[in-house]
């Protein structure tokens, strides 16, 4: 059997056995083939006016306490221009594909695949008392300036809280969906800008997928009506790169619907053919923080067994 084959009767197993476990009311994870790229990097950054921890961490990706530890630095540290910065954002796509958009709703990532390479961006998802909900797309329309339609449940919301109820937002600096919108074919799903850029790399929204300002208007030249994509609920993911390094990347399960992440990474380590080449111990310390940042995890020597 060839290894492709091989690949594909483990993740069809696995499928089944998930299947089953999920017929039971148990969280499952349907096995996935691991990535082979990553997204971001490491890098310094030199702070400018008006600059904090916390905006640094929505616009790159990155959690504050992550960006706090890695620079020696309090959570209430006040900026100062010119100081640097290390900022370590890189992240594991889910899946892989040709052309199109893959959203990873614990990730609180968007990739957009262009012939296969992906680029990511951090985005806000939706609460999880109004979860984003999960399943494949097109796109539909793109608008610049676009009017907020004010959807019911929306409306509701806004008259049980006591504001005022509105129907519609014309654009401008009120318009909750900035200036781009990306209509999706899931009824009421738009990928679109924000007025409120600190909340992005949270879950926020009332499910729909909020770019920081910048990173839309870059990824909206870049998607054409017609396109693809798929909304998915992945914490922890694997990647193993061409050049033999093994990463893993473990988020929140903010919805409270996967299996322990460690299970989810064996799995994709069984299908990748990888298991022995990883440091299981620094994928359950992965896995125990949880923060969301892609860990480099293959061992250092050779496997214990090998000769």
């Amino acid at each position: 059997m060839s290894p492709r084959s091989r690949a594909g009767a483990v993740i069809l197993l696995l499928t089944l056995v998930a299947l089953g476990l999920e017929a039971k009311g148990q969280a499952v994870e349907v096995a996935f083939e691991p990535a082979h790229q990553l997204t971001g990097g490491q890098f310094e950054y030199t702070v400018k006016r008006g600059d904090s921890l916390r905006i640094l961490g929505t616009r790159y990706g990155v959690p504050v306490s992550v960006l706090a530890r890695d620079n020696h630095l309090p959570l209430d540290t006040k900026l100062e221009p010119g100081m640097t910065i290390r900022i370590d954002n890189r992240h594991i796509p889910p899946a892989e594909m040709e052309r199109g958009i893959l959203i990873n709703v614990p990730q609180r990532m968007l990739f957009f695949f262009e012939t296969g390479k992906a680029s990511g961006y951090p985005v806000a998802v939706g609460k999880p008392s109004w979860q984003t909900r999960l399943g494949s797309f097109k796109v539909v329309r793109l608008a610049r300036n676009p009017t907020w339609i004010v959807p019911e449940s929306i409306q509701l919301e806004m008259e049980e809280n006591g504001e005022e109820v509105l129907t519609e937002v014309p654009p401008g600096p009120d318009n909750p969906l900035g200036r781009h919108a990306i209509y999706l074919s899931i009824p009421g799903y738009l990928v679109h800008g924000t007025n409120a850029p600190l909340s992005i790399y949270s879950a926020r929204t009332h499910g729909c997928i909020r770019l920081n300002p910048a990173d839309i208007e870059a990824l909206y030249p870049r998607v054409k009506v017609g396109d693809t994509g798929e909304i998915v609920y992945r914490p922890a993911m694997l990647a193993v790169l061409s050049d033999g390094r093994i990463f893993v990347e473990v988020n929140r399960d903010i919805y409270h619907r996967a299996a322990d992440p460690v299970l989810i990474i064996r799995r994709q380590a069984e299908v990748a053919n990888a298991s022995a080449r990883m440091d299981w111990k620094a994928v359950a310390a992965a896995a125990s923080k949880a923060e969301g940042i892609a860990r480099e995890v293959e061992l250092a020597g050779p496997p214990a067994n090998a000769p």
